[in-house]
């Protein structure tokens, strides 16, 4: 079995070192001049993990023809770019696995049905999602993840191949309610961040409790499972977007109440963008998410946003 993961960032290089660390046969690919790519070469690490000296870095994407399984790991709203590039190579009877979150913006679409526009019908498509942070991982903390896909055998084979000691697989069977659910959790965790900028803090469970059910509604309406949400792609990941230190969203929705600068990739930001829209193309109510939106995209203040929420009609728990 050969893997070639596509993307340098913290997850696609934690990605390649856990499955190389496991016994696998692995590339990782970036692009030449990237700052990632280049630590990489001269160092062997990235501040945050070492890869196994067996990892093969490569820059050129017509090395993954040779490869067996694509695992892809790069910001969501990219994901159709690098889709057009791979068009030109011949890519029959492989594994894509898509190990992001987010939903693509100008179509509302779920990533896996992006790849699916591209690939050809001999090829499978699965998603690697759940809660977990590389810098945990690295240093042998561990924790469960999902793997889920539309073809029962792909699912299974890929779980039986990649579990170990440090992540133990589940099989997912609602890829819709999986999907949805991931990409989610990073709104809700832009909210956490709001709420600990302004000491807040112990409305996160109140958050939580209501951002899932948001959630599993918007899940149901799209014609998946809104137990779904429950699971380990969104509730269960609550713990490492809600609270842990590590968390980008999280980060990134403090920093949008304090006002200091935050520079790196918070993809509840798009998301927020992209379920706005599905809740209003299936006519789900999404409060929290609109006001993460507000707060994004129209310079609501937070406070305010906040408020409103709590001037809502009451109504019944469930």
């Amino acid at each position: 079995m050969k893997i070639t993961v596509i993307g340098a960032g913290r997850w696609g290089s934690f990605i390649a070192w856990y499955l190389d660390h496991i016994g696998k046969d692995v590339s990782l690919y970036g692009r030449e001049d990237s700052s990632n790519m280049k630590r990489f070469r001269e160092t062997g690490g990235n501040g945050t993990i070492q890869l196994e000296k067996t990892t093969k870095l490569i820059y050129d994407l017509k090395e993954i023809e040779d490869s067996d399984i694509i695992i892809i790991s790069i910001p969501s709203q990219k994901l159709r770019d690098l889709m057009e590039e791979l068009r030109e190579y011949s890519l029959k009877n492989k594994i894509f696995i898509l190990c992001m979150k987010g939903i693509e913006i100008s179509t509302r679409k779920r990533l896996s049905q992006v790849v699916s526009e591209y690939v050809d019908y001999s090829n499978r498509i699965a998603v690697w999602i759940g809660p977990g942070h590389p810098q945990e991982f690295y240093r042998g903390v561990p924790n469960c993840m999902v793997i889920d896909s539309l073809y029962e055998d792909c699912k299974y084979y890929l779980v039986n191949e990649f579990s170990s000691e440090l992540i133990r697989f589940y099989y997912g069977n609602d890829l819709v309610g999986n999907e949805i659910g991931a990409a989610a959790k990073n709104v809700i965790g832009i909210a956490a961040g709001a709420l600990d900028g302004m000491n807040l803090t112990s409305l996160k469970g109140a958050l939580m409790s209501r951002g899932t059910r948001e959630v599993s509604r918007l899940i149901e309406g799209m014609g998946g499972n809104p137990f779904s949400a429950y699971g380990l792609c969104h509730l269960g990941d609550y713990e490492a977007t809600v609270f842990s230190k590590f968390s980008q969203n999280r980060k990134f929705g403090e920093c949008l109440v304090t006002g200091e600068d935050y520079n790196k990739l918070a993809e509840g930001y798009y998301t927020a963008k992209a379920m706005v829209a599905l809740g209003e193309k299936y006519h789900v109510d999404l409060p929290i998410t609109q006001m993460v939106y507000d707060v994004c995209y129209n310079e609501r203040d937070p406070k305010d946003a906040l408020a409103q929420l709590f001037l809502r009609e009451v109504k019944n728990e469930f």
